[in-house]
């Protein structure tokens, strides 16, 4: 009798806090942002008073898909604008990162990466990142690629 009793309180329990919905994840493309077919711009994971938001890497393309830019500061710029947009369609801004992945084919440009980066972010808590330098990107010319993940309180 007290394994059923205890059994019955545990799954009481577990129930309670428990989603109440399956819809807890959100796919979302920005019409402001270049579509690659076969990706998703983003993904939200509904965290209750908050979003987590998970960005594929963006890239120095414009909405039609062109390349912007031949430097690391103005391929950063167009990147987070692209950031901005897909953020936007949830509530937030580039102040809501908290963590940053950044790809660059120079290490000896992230000077230029950092000063277009801290016109959008959260400098008095910054982002945790990881900065790697890789040979080559996906598509001839881009010179830096960033992914993110942000958390935006749900209002």
């Amino acid at each position: 009798m007290k394994k059923i009793l205890v059994l019955v309180c545990t799954v009481t329990f577990l129930f309670s806090f428990s989603q109440k919905t399956m819809n807890s994840v959100e796919y979302k493309s920005s019409s402001k942002v270049f579509n690659i077919k076969g990706l998703s711009q983003s993904v939200s994971i509904d965290c209750g008073s908050s979003k987590m938001i998970l960005l594929s890497g963006q890239v120095p393309l414009d909405p039609e898909g062109n390349l912007v830019g031949n430097t690391v500061e103005d391929q950063t710029r167009q990147i987070f604008r692209n950031i901005e947009n897909i953020l936007r369609a949830y509530g937030g801004t580039g102040k809501d990162i908290i963590k940053m992945g950044i790809f660059v084919t120079d290490i000896s440009k992230v000077s230029d990466f950092r000063k277009v980066r801290d016109e959008y972010i959260n400098l008095e808590n910054p982002p945790v990142s990881s900065l790697v330098e890789v040979n080559k990107l996906f598509k001839e010319g881009v010179l830096i690629e960033v992914e993110v993940t942000a958390v935006i309180k749900n209002k």
